[in-house]
């Protein structure tokens, strides 16, 4: 099998895609997403100094402790309003998404729509 044909080396081409047009500053850093199969990772980074500012992923024990009933997609809300409240107290309320070439739906969105209602803007 080719392997410029994978589902990972597309999911890379759409983030390469993305990544082309979005990009974090000092004022308006970057809300990055990584989904894996069983997981999901989120960091706010400025994109300008290289550096990781805020980050959250449901193997913390701040969200596995309250995630143990939920589903994936459950998870990904609690990770969300994690980072939201984190980056709030840092003095962060402007971000940018970016989806990491995942399509916005399911625990994408969730997380994104629970950073929102966290007091991120973006």
């Amino acid at each position: 099998m080719r392997k410029d044909r994978t589902a990972w080396a597309a999911r890379r081409r759409r983030h390469a895609r993305v990544r082309k047009r979005v990009h974090g500053t000092a004022a308006r850093p970057r809300l990055c997403v990584f989904r894996s199969l069983s997981h999901i990772y989120a960091q706010v980074i400025d994109d300008e100094s290289g550096r990781t500012l805020v980050a959250a992923s449901d193997l913390e024990k701040e969200s596995q402790a309250s995630a143990d009933s939920t589903g994936k997609t459950g998870r990904a809300s609690l990770v969300g309003r994690l980072l939201g409240q984190r980056a709030l107290k840092k003095g962060i309320k402007e971000i940018v998404f970016d989806r990491g070439g995942y399509r916005y739906h399911g625990r994408v969105k969730a997380l994104a729509e629970a950073a929102r209602e966290a007091g991120l803007k973006f």
